[in-house]
């Protein structure tokens, strides 16, 4: 028998292509809202949204004409802050599947890949369950 998952407060399921909307910025806001409150949270990506945690991101977004001397944070560096700043509150799954299929390997050390056939133990060891985006 493989090992349970952690109880956890929140499950936010990222889904879809990560830049067309504004689906991350709400998913790593509402993760750090709750985080900072005190909640266990998991996010799973899925889809394109797996490519949010890419090693290969590097620390920066590429440089904002309109900003030039601003430095953003690409959504790995998000990803890995929320990560060590709340070790014991939030972990954060990648389709395995989705992950191989568009190359978004490898992903920052802290994140862990699970078949999308295991997604429905994740469902059971939630209280509450969003879905951010679509397939």
């Amino acid at each position: 028998m493989g090992r349970q998952l952690p109880r956890a407060d929140v499950l936010l399921a990222v889904m879809g292509g990560p830049h067309i909307n504004d689906t991350v910025t709400s998913a790593v806001r509402l993760a750090q809202a709750l985080l900072e409150r005190g909640a266990t949270v998991q996010i799973w990506t899925c889809g394109h949204a797996t490519g949010l945690t890419k090693q290969s991101l590097g620390p920066s977004k590429p440089r904002n004409l309109e900003n030039w001397e601003y430095d953003y944070p690409s959504s790995a560096t998000l990803a890995k802050e929320l990560l060590d700043t709340f070790p014991e509150q939030l972990t954060w799954y990648s389709c395995r599947f989705c992950t191989e299929e568009r190359g978004s390997q490898p992903h920052i050390a802290q994140i862990r890949l699970r078949p999308p056939f295991k997604f429905t133990e994740h469902l059971d060891a939630v209280d509450n369950a969003l879905f951010l985006g679509v397939c």
